[in-house]
């Protein structure tokens, strides 16, 4: 306790003016943190440039080398010297550093990664019939010479942070290093399908190894976006995104959005651009959290690729060193926006669910490890009779790829076919012996069934849940279609209607209050006190009325009525907590919500009921018309659609 401070000394100190070495090297540490950084300012200068192709070659992680070829406007020979210079670019003039429509726009990132490292600069101008290269290390002097290149520019960093080797030791391993480079060319590949890319790791020296390969995409904004996000993140994502298109004010919300049943474990399926800018904005993945609250339990997450546009003017993107933040002059509206595209588009959705349930489904359908996994097979059967054990890992043969023979008269020690029939008698029951023991009914199977019932079912059979056929375990109704079958979980089926019913009755009229007999004070920071009463008359509405109590106090005059014995305090500090965080608060809403949630679940069907045909096929019909029946209130699917096709293929009859 009696040391002296480390910034307490006995002599004055001495402000000097830092070289342009050190300041550059300062200045590479905001910007470039990583080989992933470097790929990005590099990328992002050759989009900037017009370019159509970008190849990326990286060896090491990108530690030893990283190579950007571009096919744009390039860069004059006498400009070469001027571009590795600080706050050097042909972007900006600096007279409005609010209307910037390019990527980059500091002029920082090419002396920063000279800075660091061993850059050479290969560029060939447009409408220049000679190229030239630039070398620099380490902040050394540039050299400039002439050299060979057909069009556009070639940057190429080698022994990244040599002349930092502290800045080494927090680099991760080669692979890691590689990954984070392959996320960065995929988040800007998705800013510009119209772009094609290439990554390649060539470490061990060669032509290397493709990694990913994006062709150009050509159409319309929504069928060139959806094509390059087929390709990076995958048919099935394809297969379940919901186009997002939606408008307010002066900005516009484009992209695409997975189905709620589509989600991840983590958040890294959420792609968001501002201007095809790619960000990491605590606001944006706010509103893509509360567009999703409705559907996804908390222990999931939505898919999504989003772009908001806007007028330059009304987003800064100059509050970061690397640019992945943004600040918007509304961030409410911004907020409102995102929520309210995805709602719409979810909405819109109706009864739909994502394809993956059913390919779930089917796999685990398919044959597991028992002793008939491997299908019936004569030498397997054989072994087994002598030996009372299956072989493991026999090839599947189904009864259509048996010996002709086989089965009839018998042949070779193989039983006939009266000893397989008698085997089979004593081993399993027949429907007559199982029928007690079934806890599945067919929906025709009641009293007063008639024809004109018969042809409703069958017209049933065309749309898209199909006809009930039965019930099994008194919880899964069965419906038949066009092409397939239909499994619904009632429960979770009604569950879904009964909530989005309570729902609307409460859009429909004010939430009800409870007033108190004794106003509950609470006491804030005047700046929240000031935030809160902002609010007042939304939350009214929500059935949380409050009022000034002077200073930074307020009064809790009412609370919602269907929260019962609510803690007002503690409400009121939920509210300011999130309007503090995001600008918005939804924490009284989803308090309320979670309440309907829960009196939908005690008040829909139970499992364990039987159900009647009509009972059936109405829930059927009710899931149609409602939208986001396709999944219960936590998340989980309502109902799985197989397909004919893909049910034949589980028989091998394909």
């Amino acid at each position: 306790m009696n040391e002296l401070s480390p910034k307490i000394t006995a002599e004055l100190p001495v402000i000097r003016q830092l070289d342009d070495a050190a300041v550059n090297r300062i200045a590479a540490g905001e910007v470039v943190e990583r080989p992933a950084s470097a790929v990005k300012e590099l990328v992002e200068n050759a989009l900037d440039a017009g370019a159509r192709r970008i190849e990326v070659d990286y060896a090491d992680g990108g530690k030893t080398l990283i190579r950007v070829t571009d096919d744009g406007h390039g860069i004059p020979a006498e400009a070469l010297p001027l571009a590795l210079q600080r706050h050097a670019t042909s972007k900006i003039d600096g007279s409005d550093l609010l209307n910037i429509h390019t990527f980059g726009f500091r002029g920082e990132a090419l002396p920063s990664l000279a800075a660091v490292g061993r850059l050479s600069l290969t560029s060939r101008a447009s409408g220049h019939d000679e190229a030239a290269e630039i070398l620099v290390s380490g902040g050394s002097a540039p050299v400039l010479r002439p050299a060979a290149l057909g069009r556009g520019t070639v940057v190429a960093l080698r022994d990244l942070f040599h002349a930092t080797p502290a800045r080494l030791k927090f680099l991760r391993s080669d692979r890691a290093e590689a990954q984070a480079i392959g996320d960065v060319v995929k988040r800007l590949a998705m800013a510009e399908p119209s772009v094609g890319f290439t990554l390649r790791d060539v470490s061990g020296g060669g032509e290397g190894r493709v990694l990913l390969r994006l062709d150009p995409c050509n159409g319309d904004l929504f069928d060139a976006l959806l094509e390059r996000l087929r390709a990076i993140l995958g048919r099935e994502f394809a297969e379940n995104a919901l186009p997002i298109e939606a408008e307010r004010e002066d900005l516009s919300l484009t992209g695409f959005a997975a189905l709620p049943t589509f989600s991840r474990g983590s958040a890294v399926g959420q792609f968001l651009f501002v201007n095809t800018r790619p960000v990491r904005d605590k606001l944006l993945v706010g509103a893509l959290r509360a567009a999703y609250s409705d559907f996804l339990s908390r222990d999931r997450h939505p898919v999504a690729v989003l772009n908001i546009g806007c007028h330059p003017e009304l987003v800064d993107v100059n509050v970061h060193p690397a640019k992945s933040e943004v600040r918007f002059r509304d961030p409410a509206l911004a907020r409102g926006l995102v929520v309210s595209g995805l709602k719409h588009a979810l909405a819109g959705a109706g009864h739909r669910a994502s394809t993956t349930v059913a390919a779930a489904t089917l796999g685990a359908l398919r044959p597991g490890d028992g002793p008939m996994a491997g299908g019936w097979n004569p030498a397997a059967a054989r072994d087994q009779a002598a030996e009372g054990s299956a072989l493991e890992g026999a090839p599947r043969v189904y009864q259509m790829d048996r010996p002709r023979g086989y089965g009839t008269s018998g042949y070779a020690g193989q039983p006939s076919r009266g000893v397989l029939e008698a085997a089979h008698a004593a081993q399993a029951p027949g429907f007559a012996e199982m029928g007690v023991a079934l806890s599945g009914r067919l929906a025709t199977d009641e009293p007063g069934h008639d024809v004109a019932r018969a042809e409703a079912d069958e017209a049933a059979r065309d749309l898209p849940l199909g006809a009930a056929r039965g019930q099994v375990h008194e919880n899964y109704i069965i419906a038949q279609t066009a092409t397939g079958i239909v499994i619904v979980d009632q429960h979770a089926a009604h569950e879904r209607l009964v909530y989005e019913k309570l729902k609307a009755q409460r859009a429909d009229a004010r939430v009800p209050s409870q007033a108190l007999l004794i106003p509950e004070i609470v006491e804030l920071d005047e700046a929240d006190a000031a935030r809160l009463l902002d609010e007042a008359e939304a939350l009214a509405g929500l059935g949380l009325v409050i009022e000034p109590f002077g200073g930074g106090a307020v009064a809790v005059r009412e609370t919602p009525a269907i929260l019962g014995q609510a803690d007002p305090a503690r409400l009121v500090r939920d509210v300011v907590d999130e309007l503090a965080d995001q600008g918005s608060s939804a924490s009284v809403q989803e308090k309320i919500d979670a309440i309907l949630s829960r009196m939908a679940c005690h008040g829909s069907i139970r499992s364990g009921r039987r159900m009647r045909g009509e009972e059936m096929n109405a829930l059927l019909r009710e899931m149609e018309a409602t939208p986001h029946s396709g999944q219960c209130n936590h998340g989980r699917p309502t109902y799985v659609e197989l397909r004919l096709a893909d049910i034949e293929r589980l028989f091998g009859r394909t």
